[in-house]
């Protein structure tokens, strides 16, 4: 998490972003880091950013933007190439992951926010259905957003159920 994910972040986020928290979003696994980790705050610090880490919802696939898409992508990317070995498959799963199609990402981030606006639609659970909006046809057409717009009186809504 330091020596890569921190790095990377360091490198790519946007200036005009600086001041905005960056939430790193983590399952419950136990071999993840805590959120209040000395070491990973420390690295933190020394970074200038405002870093934080958030563990999903347990038993929420839908809501892990991981597990709805980037990482079922990367792995059948990753299974194309020929691995003879647990060496050569990590190079290859690195390979992928630097040569990830940046689009790909918008597409799966969309796909999150479109689960989001159904769970507030039906007032929590999960007895939605995934939304398709044709990203690849929008895509083609240049018009695929990069985040999708909630209605107001459904947040209103939502916001007043949260707050009794």
């Amino acid at each position: 998490m330091i020596s890569k994910v921190l790095d990377a972040i360091v490198k790519k986020w946007p200036r005009e972003d600086r001041g905005k928290t960056i939430w790193i979003q983590q399952d419950n696994a136990p071999s993840h880091v805590l959120g209040n980790d000395p070491d990973f705050a420390l690295a933190v610090a020394h970074t200038g950013l405002d870093i934080r880490i958030m563990n999903q919802p347990p038993n929420s696939p839908d809501m892990n933007v991981l597990d709805l898409g980037f990482f079922a992508s990367l792995q059948s990317k990753a299974y194309l190439r020929n691995s003879k070995n647990i060496d050569e498959l990590i190079r290859n799963v690195e390979k992928e992951y630097v040569e990830y199609d940046q689009d790909m990402v918008n597409r799966v981030f969309l796909t999150l926010q479109g689960c989001f606006i159904e769970v507030m639609k039906l007032g929590g659970g999960n007895g939605y259905k995934i939304p398709h909006m044709n990203k690849e046809r929008l895509e083609r057409l240049g018009t695929l957003p990069t985040r999708l717009s909630c209605d107001l009186q459904l947040y209103q809504s939502v916001m007043l159920s949260l707050s009794q």
